[in-house]
């Protein structure tokens, strides 16, 4: 079995900004509600031309150009979505559609908020098995779609955006051992259902879940990889709530790691967020090519996932 890595990343985010004072003029919230409980101030939002597909193929095609690779370089496409309307045709027929990239195996997977490091972790093991030789990776959500926007509590968290990943077959393994795993008999606990579908949580649950077990089981990923969390260049967990973030990181013990806070600026975009912040961190020059990075998504189904990787 040969490694793989990730080759290159891409993020696309749509144009329009809902800010704070946005929301309170739509509920009952202020600017210092929201900041002081979930650290978000801004996340963008996407119109009804702008269905998941289209935002994950603009980060896609951004993924590939920055790889230097066309649409028939790849053969395997992976949509991490949670927030596709429709069940057929899934979102990654529609991707490689609109990109025009030829026969590929195609697969939308929904584990929610660790959607991505799921199929970045399905990604890899096919590249090493030889069943795909280069892989787009996309996590993508359009969650002001399932919002309820009359309850304070939950429309304040999200946002809407895509990040993608190329990965590729190399010598060397770039993409560490997953570590995965859920708690389904607190699924309950995060929720897109009904019809229409509407997103609601049990906040408080869900915070002492995060707190209290997943600084462990980040560890745990650090070790399958064969490395201290000292040694960590950088973090990108969930983007969650900037509450949830800052503590497990600092629980994690990465002292000298930059730790991605795109939440501030994204809100909570659900399987889109790692590859996200982790697009911008790579963009802004924050972390360089070969620094390990972990990447850790936690959230529906109680659902993680986290593999350190090696930046492109």
């Amino acid at each position: 079995m040969i490694g793989s890595r990730i080759a290159a990343v891409g993020h696309y985010q749509p144009a329009r900004v809902l800010t704070n004072e946005d929301l309170a003029g739509m509920v009952d919230t202020s600017d210092e509600w929201i900041t002081s409980r979930v650290g978000i101030r801004t996340r963008h939002i996407a119109g009804p031309d702008e269905p998941v597909d289209a935002l994950a193929a603009q980060a896609a095609g951004k993924a590939l150009a920055a790889a230097g690779r066309t649409a028939a370089d790849i053969d395997m496409v992976l949509v991490a979505t949670s927030t596709a309307i429709d069940r057929s045709p899934n979102m990654a027929a529609r991707v490689a559609a609109r990109l025009g990239i030829p026969g590929p195996a195609a697969l939308d997977l929904n584990v929610v908020c660790a959607g991505f490091t799921h199929a970045l972790a399905t990604a890899d093991h096919a590249v090493r098995a030889g069943a795909a030789s280069r892989a787009l990776v996309i996590g993508a959500d359009k969650m002001s779609e399932v919002a309820d926007w009359t309850d304070r509590s939950t429309c304040v968290l999200v946002g809407d955006g895509a990040g993608a990943a190329v990965v590729e077959a190399a010598d060397e393994a770039g993409i560490g051992p997953v570590l995965w795993g859920s708690v389904p008999e607190m699924g309950h606990a995060v929720r897109i259902e009904g019809t229409p579908p509407r997103f609601a949580q049990e906040g408080q649950s869900v915070y002492r879940w995060a707190a209290t077990q997943l600084p462990v089981v980040a560890r745990q990923a650090c070790e399958k990889a064969g490395l201290a969390p000292e040694e960590l260049a950088g973090v990108v967990l969930h983007q969650a709530n900037l509450r949830i973030i800052e503590p497990l990181a600092a629980r994690l013990g990465a002292v000298d790691a930059v730790v991605a806070r795109d939440v501030t600026e994204s809100g909570n975009t659900s399987a889109a967020s790692i590859p996200l912040a982790l697009s911008k961190l790579v963009e802004r020059g924050e972390v360089s090519t070969g620094d390990p990075v972990l990447l850790f998504g936690f959230g529906g189904n109680l659902s993680y996932a986290g593999q350190v990787v090696r930046c492109p």
